[in-house]
């Protein structure tokens, strides 16, 4: 049978039908066995995976179960005909539901993927009271988010390496109570096995080789990809030999950082 490409960069729904394939793909069921176990058709989980058609929440959610994906089809799936997001992220949430390492830097505020509910809550409420984002925007980004974080809680979960600036642990989000608790999440994520989390004090800050946001994946088969956002937009980068610079940069952010945080039992 002729599998036809698709490119997850060209629209949310597109984004969503690759991450579809990719998962199925891996628990190594056809289109007809998903359609049986989530009670739709192998046709119409073509038309999913190939970008021709919205799915209703109902078929995804069946869909995370049946492929123990935890939500994280869920969360793209929120993205479809909204606009509440940067260009190029659709595809980056594809990409990284499947990848099976995940390095992130951030400066100002604890990463997305990090983030508690009520912290992530908070940040948007200040977007909403700037009017940078609507009401109902700030609650699509929130639910997002969430899809985002499923994967940490599979069986098997990615490795996760934050190297946050120390900006993001001093920073004030919503009120004291909220960050220490978002500060005591972060502890806590650090405890498993498959986390590592580095913090570069302000008084290295001029050995940060990034200036903005920046996440690298190793996927499933090797393969890097790189992820970036200025104000305006976001940009995945799939060519190897830039996506290798970034990465010999995030290995010397991580030597320059203080050393991993491994809290008592």
């Amino acid at each position: 049978m002729r599998i036809n490409e698709l490119d997850p960069s060209s629209s949310p729904l597109a984004a969503l039908g690759w991450q579809l394939r990719e998962r199925r793909q891996q628990q190594r069921l056809t289109q007809d066995e998903l359609g049986a176990l989530v009670n739709y058709t192998g046709a119409y989980v073509s038309m999913i995976e190939n970008g021709k058609r919205r799915p209703p929440v109902e078929f995804i959610r069946a869909a995370d179960r049946a492929l123990g994906a935890a939500g994280a089809l869920e969360g793209t799936w929120w993205m479809i005909g909204h606009t509440a997001f940067h260009g190029g992220f659709p595809e980056y949430v594809g990409l990284e539901s499947t990848a099976r390492r995940i390095q992130v830097w951030e400066a100002g505020i604890v990463p997305g993927i990090a983030q508690t509910e009520e912290y992530a809550r908070a940040l948007e409420a200040g977007y909403v009271e700037r009017g940078s984002v609507t009401p109902e925007q700030a609650a699509e980004r929130v639910g997002v988010l969430l899809g985002r974080q499923a994967p940490l809680y599979l069986p098997n979960p990615p490795e996760l390496h934050l190297a946050l600036d120390e900006s993001c642990i001093r920073t004030v989000i919503g009120s004291p109570e909220v960050t220490m608790r978002q500060l005591d999440w972060l502890i806590e994520l650090a405890a498993r096995p498959n986390v590592v989390l580095q913090v570069v004090p302000f008084a290295r800050g001029a050995k940060r080789p990034f200036t903005h946001m920046t996440i690298l994946l190793t996927m499933a088969d090797g393969a890097l990809v790189g992820y970036t956002e200025t104000h305006q937009r976001g940009y995945v980068e799939h060519e190897r030999e830039s996506v290798m610079g970034w990465l010999d940069e995030y290995h010397r952010l991580q030597i320059e950082a203080l050393p991993r945080l491994t809290p008592s039992c």
